[in-house]
């Protein structure tokens, strides 16, 4: 089996492939602290529950953009697993042309949604991921990384508000249903998930205008769910994008 690790600035996630076939998946919050063997009890317990074993695990692949947490993650895959992880990066994922002025500042997870969105769909596309950070990534009909967007995240604009604002409640990310609030809690709802929407739409919006082309644009990350049903300028939510992404970089290493 195949272990394929996608570590991202709030979530880490763990995904068992037989073959060409996802058997199992879980999800962690990412943190530089935990150690491999911390890790390993973890997926031990996990793996036992669904009746794998660690043993079973014969490749690992690996990405990452949380750099202190690589170490951890290789010492896991080589201790507990025995074996080499492959770690993906800018400059070793075969078959992506990365048309950018400084190609070594493409991050790890966005060409992994490349590679995962140029398999999966045809023509030119926009990837939107909403995590951490909101990114609009651009993606060539041949497969090439063409630049993009970023910028901050649904829940950062959310702890910003609480935060710089001291009568402002922490609250829940949620469809509020209309737009205009009629107590606090709703407007704030209104202006997080409505301005979000908004500022996808608008950017859909520009990078079709500038491009001039037909696109199809493609949603993953772990919150994008929530947008789904209240826009009408994404063509497919994906949250399985990213370990696609790096199932299909396995094999292209492996058939190299």
């Amino acid at each position: 089996m195949l272990l394929a690790i996608d570590v991202g600035n709030t979530n880490t996630v763990f995904a068992l492939y037989q073959g060409d076939k996802p058997v199992a998946q879980w999800r962690a919050s990412t943190a530089t602290t935990r150690t491999a063997d911390e890790y390993a009890v973890w997926l031990y317990q996990l793996m036992a529950m669904s009746n794998f074993k660690m043993a079973e695990v014969k490749d690992c692949i690996i990405s990452t953009v949380v750099p202190q947490s690589l170490f951890q993650l290789r010492n896991l895959s080589r201790r507990h697993f025995s074996v080499e992880p492959y770690i993906v990066d800018s400059t070793n994922i075969p078959g992506v042309d990365v048309r950018i002025s400084k190609p070594s500042e493409a991050g790890a997870d966005r060409l992994v949604n490349a590679v995962g969105a140029h398999a999966s769909y045809k023509g030119s596309l926009i990837v939107v991921d909403s995590g951490t950070a909101t990114t609009f990534d651009i993606i060539a009909g041949d497969g090439g990384f063409e630049g993009g967007i970023i910028a901050p995240g649904i829940n950062l604009s959310m702890q910003a508000l609480h935060d710089a604002a001291a009568r402002l409640p922490r609250i829940a990310i949620e469809n509020p249903g209309k737009v205009v609030g009629t107590d606090t809690v709703g407007a704030m709802q209104s202006g997080i998930f409505w301005g979000y929407i908004g500022l996808i739409e608008g950017l859909i919006d520009r990078i079709k205008k500038e491009r001039g082309e037909t696109m199809t644009v493609v949603a993953t990350g772990g919150i994008s769910s929530l947008f789904e049903g209240a826009t009408d300028k994404i063509d497919h939510f994906d949250p399985d994008l990213t370990i696609r992404g790096l199932i299909e970089i396995y094999r292209r290493v492996k058939s190299a």
